[in-house]
């Protein structure tokens, strides 16, 4: 909803995902044990491919990076994907 409001007041901005950029965010965070548990259940996995608001959100670098160094970040990524499922 809020995309189309923004694509109709600005049409030159592009909302799409960038993909390399997530693709890498992704390989980042597999680097770490919790999150390689995470990308290991099927039911989560799926979400980082397919859930565009899960995408979203990684595709921004800087809340990756902070979710590596700080556990709170990394308990409600967690929050986050449950509320996607």
């Amino acid at each position: 909803m809020i995309e189309d409001l923004l694509a109709a007041l600005v049409p030159n901005v592009s909302i799409a995902l960038d993909t390399r950029k997530i693709d890498r965010n992704i390989e980042l965070l597999k680097n770490e044990v919790w999150f390689e548990d995470i990308y290991n259940e099927e039911k989560y996995r799926k979400l980082f491919f397919v859930n565009r608001k899960v995408r979203r959100y990684l595709q921004n670098t800087r809340r990756v990076k902070r979710m590596i160094k700080k556990e709170k970040i990394q308990n409600a990524f967690i929050t986050f994907l449950n509320k996607q499922l």
